[in-house]
């Protein structure tokens, strides 16, 4: 294997703010000190059990704007989770917004993060 996923970053306008409503999502530890990264006001990270998130600090961050192809999301995230309603509360008590209900059924429904990033909530609900 030619290489190793060291971690995946978001570009955002407030990385602290950003890696802490991702915390209250998916828990794990922010700015744990770690010799690859520094932390500062331009560069947060979230650990959570062996993946770390990367916050990155962009002054001038256009969001997606889901579904519009002009402003394209690039990649999104997707978590599973076991509790739906509870998860949907904390993404929207944290700063998150409901992008599709997803009112025909698929089984995901669509958010967008603080900085506006899609992301899916995958579960019964």
């Amino acid at each position: 294997m030619p290489a190793t996923l060291q971690c995946i970053v978001l570009d955002c306008p407030e990385p602290l703010y950003l890696a802490r409503f991702y915390q209250a999502l998916l828990g794990g530890e922010v700015d744990r000190p770690d010799p690859r990264w520094r932390v500062d006001e331009d560069w947060s990270t979230l650990h959570v059990g062996g993946m770390v998130l990367g916050f990155q600090r962009a002054p001038d961050h256009r969001p997606p704007s889901w579904p519009d192809p002009s402003f394209p999301q690039q990649f999104h995230l997707d978590f599973e989770v076991d509790d739906f309603r509870e998860s949907h509360h904390v993404v929207l008590a944290n700063g998150g917004r409901l992008l599709d209900p997803d009112l025909g059924g698929r089984g995901w429904r669509v958010y967008a993060d603080p900085a506006g990033h899609p992301f899916c909530l995958l579960g019964d609900y």
